[in-house]
């Protein structure tokens, strides 16, 4: 073989060990694969996604009532939308649009049971621009709509600590009620 092919990195002497943290060997030669495909490992990648999820988790928990869309998340993450939206739901199990609304909710059927807002004015300070939209997703989650619930709320959680109501009353998804035994006729 000649000069410059394939056989001549056998010929090569050792490079000397440069100190580092933990014996860091010499620095990676030019052109070499290691820096062409430097990537890292999938469960180190994974680790780093997950982290950058609850951070985007955290946002919307602490946002919520401001204008937030998957875009806004996904750059303040480091993500493609797509991307953010595809990892979200494989972490929580809803999207990060669900996820909000559900927090949105939450928040709602607590400013309810306080009865000292209407039903618009708990909307908006919920952060939701539409009380159309506001209103189906509550009783979608809920299971009866905001004004419902508002006079219903009021007098069940009359007395009980506010942490005991929360936990009480929290909206349980489609997804998570309970899965009842279809009868035998």
């Amino acid at each position: 073989m000649g000069a410059g092919q394939l056989g001549d990195e056998r010929r090569l002497p050792r490079e000397p060990r440069f100190p580092g943290p933990l014996g860091a060997g010499p620095p990676a030669r030019r052109g070499t694969i290691s820096q062409v495909t430097s990537r890292p490992p999938a469960a180190a990648q994974r680790l780093s996604d997950l982290a950058r999820l609850r951070r985007v988790r955290d946002r919307i928990d602490r946002e919520y009532a401001q204008p937030l869309d998957v875009e806004a998340l996904a750059h303040g993450a480091h993500m493609s939308a797509g991307h953010l939206s595809r990892e979200f739901r494989l972490a929580y199990g809803e999207s990060p649009y669900g996820y909000l609304m559900t927090r949105r909710i939450e928040r709602a059927m607590a400013l309810l049971r306080r009865g000292d807002l209407s039903v618009t004015e708990v909307c908006f300070a919920v952060g939701c621009a539409s009380l159309g939209t506001f209103s189906t997703r509550f009783t979608e989650l809920v299971g009866v709509p905001p004004s419902v619930y508002r006079r219903q709320a009021a007098r069940a959680t009359a007395g009980m600590p506010p942490c005991v109501a929360k936990q009480v009353t929290r909206p349980i998804r489609n997804r998570e009620a309970p899965v009842t035994e279809p009868r035998l006729a």
